[in-house]
Order: C-alpha cells, then structure tokens, then sequence
C-alpha cells in the first residue's frame, strides 16, 4: 500500500510481526547459503553465543591448569575440555547445512572432527585410569557422570559410524541408517548437555576446590551460553517433531 508521498507503506500486521521477532532469529532459522563457505557455519546466528561459551570453559580449564606445576593428572582435564571443544565444533559447523552437497561435505568434516574428539576423550580417560592405580574410584558425583558420559561417547560415535558408512552391512539398508539420523542427533544434544554437567561437577572434586579453584558460577555461565547457542539452532523437523 502506498501513502500520499507515493512510498510504499507496510501492512502493521507485518511490522508487528517483525518486531515480534526474536532478535537473533527463530529457532533453527540458521541456513548455509548456497554459495558460503562451510567455515562460516561455526559462527552464524547463534553459534557465536555457543563458540563464547564454550571458549570460556575451556580457558578457566588451561588457565587454572597451566598455572599450577603440570603433573600426570593434569593432561586429564586439558585432554576432556579440548574433546568438548571439538565437540560443540562438530555440531556447529553441521546444524546449518542444507543442500546435499552442503550435507554430505557437512557430515564428512563432522565425522573427523568428532573422530579426534572420541579420540581425545579416550586419552583422558585412560590418563585418570593410570593416574588412579590402585585408589579408589567413582567415590565423587564427576567420577560416576564422567564413566556414564564415557561409554555413551562410545555409544554414539559407534551408532553414527554404523547408520552413515555402514548402514547396508549392519541394518540392512541405507534406508534403514537414514531413519536413525534423527535418533543420532537427538541422542547427540543430550549427550552435550551430560557432558557440560559434568564439567560443572568437576569444580566440586577435591582437586578444584584445593588447588585449581576454577569457579562453578562461570563454569555454569559457560554452559548455558552454549545450549543457548547450539539449542537455537535445532532444527525440529531434523528430529523428527
């Protein structure tokens, strides 16, 4: 509709509309255009709120670490909280693809950058493994999360590696992988979520609190920035809903 001075004039109801808006766009909104570089996935729409949590977390890791004399132990904390970066980095720079071409490139890098992160977590874990000889175990809330949170990695890793290389070989079809996908990535968001839990329980162990001091506060800041960040860009249908 045009006014007097002959510009066009909005409807109100598609202005209101716009400002109801949120303003880092609606859930899932995020799309990689056609002709952008994958790259650009890790820090479009919401990611950048992910990619700043995720940092912080990781830095109070390396900074409380590195600011004490470096012992066998300390390998396990840098080696678990590189394994989460890589992680969120996985999921970052896949959510956003659309085309086939986009996907298929998407969930190549996925898989390596998750192959790295499996592989970084199991050198943490067999660093507390060798660090604990003959202590006891699992005696602290971390200790028990971080087992769990272990052998569902392995789980995960395992289902992805089956439903998207190997589908035909062991569930019979590629039709058969492709209705697990959306049962990989809901399992994959719930597995993160167990994952920064954990590392929330790991500033109440003994250790943090006597010598590394990295506070739960902005462990748990670091946190939400990231479910806030990866979180807005689910998209539904991806699961299934």
């Amino acid at each position: 509709m045009a006014s007097a001075t002959g510009i066009p004039q909005e409807h109100p109801q598609t202005i209101e509309a716009r400002e109801d808006e949120p303003l880092l766009g609606g859930p899932g909104d995020v799309v990689q255009k056609e002709d952008a570089y994958i790259i650009y996935n890790l820090f479009t729409g919401t990611a950048s709120l992910a990619q700043f949590g995720i940092w912080i977390i990781a830095i109070l890791v390396w900074a409380g670490i590195f600011s004490h004399p470096l012992i066998l132990f300390s390998a396990h904390p840098l080696l678990n909280s590189s394994a989460l970066l890589l992680q969120v980095q996985a999921a970052l720079i896949l959510q956003p693809t659309a085309t086939p071409q986009q996907k298929l490139k998407g969930a190549r890098i996925h898989y390596i950058i998750q192959a790295t992160s499996v592989a970084t977590f199991i050198a943490g874990f067999i660093v507390i493994e060798v660090n604990k000889g003959s202590h006891a175990r699992f005696t602290s809330p971390h200790g028990v999360m971080g087992l769990i949170t272990y052998i569902l990695i392995i789980i995960q890793a395992t289902g992805g590696v089956i439903q998207y290389f190997i589908p035909v070989k062991v569930l019979g079809s590629v039709d058969n992988g492709k209705k697990l996908y959306k049962y990989h990535r809901l399992s994959g968001y719930v597995l993160l979520l167990l994952e920064l839990a954990t590392v929330s329980a790991a500033t109440r162990t003994t250790f943090n609190l006597t010598v590394l001091s990295i506070p739960l506060w902005a462990v748990v800041v670091g946190a939400v920035l990231v479910i806030s960040g990866v979180g807005a860009r689910v998209k539904k249908h991806k699961l299934g809903l």
